[in-house]
């Protein structure tokens, strides 16, 4: 999730328009590497209202996942249990043409594989 007017009209980085309540659920699971399997070959995807719209792999990161965990360890203590969340794959409603955006009702299911399916109905944020 993204608040893209956050992002586009108010400048800078682009971390702002992640932070919202709400925008980060992850799971159902969570698993060690060691039940995962190579996590730099995962399939993953995206549905919209039914329509895959994102279906990628681990393998098409920019950065594979160790050279991530190697880069931010520089900065930060990374211990047991951290998240670290990165990008998306291609199919981002900013990158639609025309752009597509979410709206309330709108259903998203996604899923990693090895971790199980998420679903969630889109509702405004200052609602919840």
């Amino acid at each position: 999730m993204s608040e893209r007017a956050f992002q586009l009209e108010h400048g800078g980085q682009w971390v702002k328009g992640k932070m919202a309540p709400t925008f980060g659920p992850l799971g159902p699971w969570l698993v060690t590497p060691d039940e995962l399997g190579d996590v730099q070959n995962l399939p993953l995807w995206l549905e919209l209202n039914g329509k895959r719209i994102q279906n990628s792999s681990t393998s098409d990161m920019i950065f594979p996942i160790s050279k991530l965990v190697s880069y931010i360890s520089q900065f930060v203590v990374l211990e047991a249990g951290d998240v670290i969340t990165t990008g998306t794959p291609p199919g981002v409603g900013l990158g639609m043409k025309p752009e597509q955006y979410l709206k309330p009702g709108d259903v998203m299911k996604l899923s990693v594989e090895g971790l199980g399916v998420q679903e969630q109905t889109v509702a405004r944020w200052d609602d919840q």
